[in-house]
């Protein structure tokens, strides 16, 4: 009875141990599973050719394109940031900040498994990008329509169906505000303005700018010849022309900082000065003072983001 019983407890003991050997075989089976996964890569073709990046990216550093990966729901793992110009304020970000100034290598502390950059990256740069991690530059051919660049990062982090979901919403709210301010303002004519406040001048912003030209090209606004016929993104008003933007609607913004701002209120009393003053828009009210952060960029929250102002401004 009692070799009976002791034969009962090694086997037992035996089957238990076999049983937490192959638990733990399994379990190890699954993370090297897991990390086989993460661990997964692809070749895409950017603006330099082909790169190979993460299949899955969990570390994502999105300079100066951190607008699209909160469109899509992405908390990159640094902000862009400029001594001069400060952060993207409109975005609300809690990541810490990457200095464009400084050194590239200074993102080696934050471990990105990807970095994505825009056309303000030139080969000499991207070169450095890659040294840190793979690097996606986005093409020239998509930097100037909001909606392919959106698609293109979707694509490289693997998240198509987010931005299908994004682009639907934005679609119908730009073909909404494109109705309201159609029967509001009609075919007047309306321009963009920058008060650069470090020279006291203003820029005026052509259709082509990658920042607003979304308004007339989206949003249906017409452009006030000036704007309409200029080559360039933008063109330095000088003082003699001033009186020649006689466009119906203004929407005006400072360069740097807020219209608050202490620093630039010296820049600001030039738009109390003659020439400013005799023009129709400001004569009729219809100058619209906006704030800078978004209306510099030219992405999809930023964009979107304009339109709620121009209907606020704009229509009743």
């Amino acid at each position: 009875m009692l070799l009976l019983l002791t034969a009962m407890v090694i086997s037992g003991c035996s089957a238990k141990t076999e049983t937490s050997a192959q638990q733990g075989d399994a379990k190890k089976s699954t993370s090297v599973e897991t990390e086989t996964s993460n661990a997964e890569t692809r070749v895409v073709q950017d603006e330099f050719g082909e790169v190979t990046i993460p299949v899955h990216p969990q570390r994502i550093a999105g300079i100066y394109v951190e607008d699209y990966l909160k469109a899509l729901d992405i908390t990159p793992v640094v902000q862009w940031y400029h001594p001069t110009w400060g952060v993207q304020d409109y975005l609300k970000l809690d990541a810490p900040k990457f200095d464009m100034t400084g050194s590239i290598e200074a993102l080696l502390q934050y471990n990105p498994d990807l970095i994505i950059v825009d056309g303000g990256v030139d080969a000499a740069q991207y070169e450095q990008y890659s040294k840190v991690a793979p690097t996606y530059r986005l093409k020239e051919s998509v930097l100037q329509d909001s909606n392919q660049v959106l698609t293109t990062i979707a694509d490289i982090v693997g998240q198509p169906e987010k931005a299908a979901a994004f682009e639907q919403q934005f679609k119908q709210k730009i073909a909404d505000a494109k109705a309201k301010l159609q029967q509001t303002i009609g075919n007047e004519t309306v321009a963009v303005v920058r008060l650069n406040v470090a020279d006291k001048g203003l820029a005026l912003f052509g259709v082509k700018n990658r920042y607003t030209g979304f308004i007339y090209s989206a949003l249906g606004l017409n452009p006030h010849p000036l704007a309409r016929d200029m080559k360039e993104y933008q063109e330095i008003l000088s003082e003699e022309a001033i009186p020649s933007l006689d466009a119906d609607h203004i929407i005006v913004f400072p360069s740097n900082g807020t219209w608050d701002s202490p620093e630039n209120q010296e820049a600001i009393h030039m738009l109390d000065g003659k020439l400013w003053q005799s023009l129709p828009a400001v004569k009729n009210k219809h100058v619209y003072m906006m704030e800078r952060s978004h209306w510099q960029s030219g992405a999809v929250i930023a964009n979107s983001m304009k339109i709620d102002d121009l209907l606020e401004k704009m229509t009743p």
